[in-house]
């Protein structure tokens, strides 16, 4: 279980910080919800406690994991799908596990995608959610603002 003040990251959603556990009622039912406060586009969420192993929850990277990341943006692009809709598919797969190097992955394949040859607009969106996951984290673990969280991606990539 997480406390008040933890920082997690909630997969296709980004990282954040646990601001209050409250209790509410909701269909009926009382269940715990961490509210999480997204850095990025100053969002709120509410995430129920007893359902975060099943979404997924996780708490951030380490500053030693995060030079990993790095180094996944840095490298090679992996072999992707020409059909764009079957690449879409296995992009979305791995940002919902919520995998710090999978979403690194789809940042820099997808970069480097629409480097060469522009990105579908479902693609670009995907890309710009898949940065704002990943710089939130980044934000997180190195106190720096999403400017600064996105330089650090682009000159990775």
């Amino acid at each position: 279980m997480f406390t008040i003040g933890d920082k997690i990251v909630y997969p296709m959603h980004g990282a954040g910080v646990i601001e209050e556990i409250e209790e509410k009622k909701i269909l009926g039912e009382v269940r715990k919800y961490y509210i999480l406060k997204v850095p990025c586009g100053d969002m709120k969420i509410m995430i129920p406690v007893d359902s975060t192993k099943q979404i997924g929850v996780r708490s951030v990277v380490t500053d030693e994991e995060l030079l990993e990341v790095i180094g996944i943006l840095a490298s090679e692009s992996s072999e992707m799908s020409t059909n764009w809709n079957r690449r879409y598919r296995e992009n979305m797969e791995k940002l919902k596990t919520g995998d710090v190097l999978e979403v690194a992955e789809v940042v820099r394949n997808l970069m480097r995608t629409d480097r060469e040859k522009k990105l579908s607009t479902g693609e670009k969106k995907m890309l710009s959610n898949a940065k704002q996951i990943l710089s939130s984290e980044i934000i997180l673990i190195k106190g720096i603002d999403i400017k600064e969280a996105n330089n650090i991606i682009d000159k990775a990539v």
